[in-house]
């Protein structure tokens, strides 16, 4: 998948700091999103973030490791993939990095042709 249009490096560290800080918040709250994407990050007036869809959140113990795998295949941390009981908040910020990756250069840091094609380069 190809994005529309990339942008400058600047505008993309203004927006990925402002989703860390919302995603520190979150985390603090021991929530975690488990859906970071691009369309999951939408801007106000202000050209700030705000995070919507929080369908796959989940409340966690920190000490705790999350059984249930979701997210969207492109954004999805290793451990997530690999079916391995991960904590959350390494999962929201692997998510991050990757759509600061697509901010950047308009294509995903990983492909496949079929999702197992795909969750083998991941």
């Amino acid at each position: 998948m190809m994005f529309d249009q990339t942008l400058p490096e600047e505008e993309a560290k203004r927006l990925i700091k402002q989703l860390i800080q919302v995603l520190a918040y979150l985390h603090s709250q021991g929530i975690t999103h488990r859906d970071i994407k691009l369309e999951n990050v939408i801007l106000n007036e202000k050209s700030n973030i705000k995070v919507i869809d929080f369908g796959f959140s989940t409340v966690q113990n920190p000490h705790k490791k999350i059984k249930m795998f979701c997210g969207t295949p492109s954004y999805m941390a290793p451990e997530i993939v690999s079916r391995i009981e991960y904590f959350g908040p390494p999962a929201d910020i692997w998510s991050s990095g990757v759509l600061l990756f697509c901010l950047l250069n308009g294509y995903f840091p990983f492909k496949g042709q079929t999702d197992a094609q795909l969750y083998r380069r991941i």
